[in-house]
């Protein structure tokens, strides 16, 4: 029997009959449909988290005006906010997040429809924002949070204090300092009172399912093909590639 090389760190694949495929195919069949089941059971999880109530006034600066954290509702009752990593004076964004803001768009057709506004929070002064958004050629609706606490408060942006002291509070854990900005996801929901409650954050391997692309990757015999000391080293700027 003839063996494959691949790089995906599950040793070399074989090669068999489709026979011997098609049982192979049929138990890996078992396990994605268990898995499956383990998300729906999951996502009914995290539906039913207890709300807290956000008692702070939050002002962003728009593309139009400023706006509060209601306003960014849209007149919907569910908000998605993605905490983009921008910090004042960056210049540009984190590859990273910009890896996953490709993926915002053609989402965001869709969202409204169910309910659900998408905006995305950095802490850079708006023209900076607009600058880097305007080079990246995205639609998304993206507010400033310079002038607030809004990214402490939620815990993806992070002083110098907590620098020197080499500690922050990131991902719901104590862990040493790696960037003054992180990378996260927070969702929100009003009721119709005009009451705003804090539903959901997600941090780290959480923002995964962001990603369409890794959806396609897992896919593959190489799989991610990623380093496993630095995950997302390979991934540049959609601008940045060469051709």
């Amino acid at each position: 029997m003839k063996l494959q090389e691949t790089k995906s760190g599950a040793g070399p694949a074989k090669v068999v009959s489709e026979r011997e495929w098609l049982e192979a195919r049929q138990a890996l069949l078992k396990r994605e449909k268990e898995l499956t089941r383990l998300r729906d059971e999951v996502s009914r999880e995290r539906r039913q988290l207890p709300r807290v109530k956000v008692e702070k006034d939050y002002l962003f600066a728009g593309p139009k005006k400023k706006e509060t954290l209601a306003d960014l509702f849209d007149g919907r009752s569910q908000l998605v906010i993605y905490h983009f990593m921008l910090g004042p004076g960056w210049g540009e964004g984190c590859k990273s997040c910009s890896y996953l803001a490709d993926h915002f768009d053609g989402a965001n057709w869709h969202l409204p429809h169910r309910d659900v506004s998408f905006v995305v929070v950095s802490r850079a002064p708006l023209p900076e924002i607009e600058a880097y958004q305007k080079r990246m050629g995205w639609r998304f609706k993206w507010v400033s949070s310079n002038e607030t606490d809004f990214n402490f408060d939620y815990h993806v942006s992070f002083t110098k204090e907590e620098e020197k002291r080499d500690e922050v509070y990131y991902n719901y854990r104590k862990d040493e300092f790696m960037s003054d900005e992180m990378p996260g996801l927070s969702v929100f929901y009003k009721d119709e009172g005009g009451a705003v409650y804090h539903t959901y954050s997600a941090y780290a391997r959480g923002l995964d399912p962001l990603v369409g692309a890794y959806q396609f990757l897992d896919l593959v015999p190489k799989g991610r093909d990623e380093n496993p000391e630095s995950s997302m080293d390979w991934v540049r700027r959609h601008d940045d590639y060469s051709a």
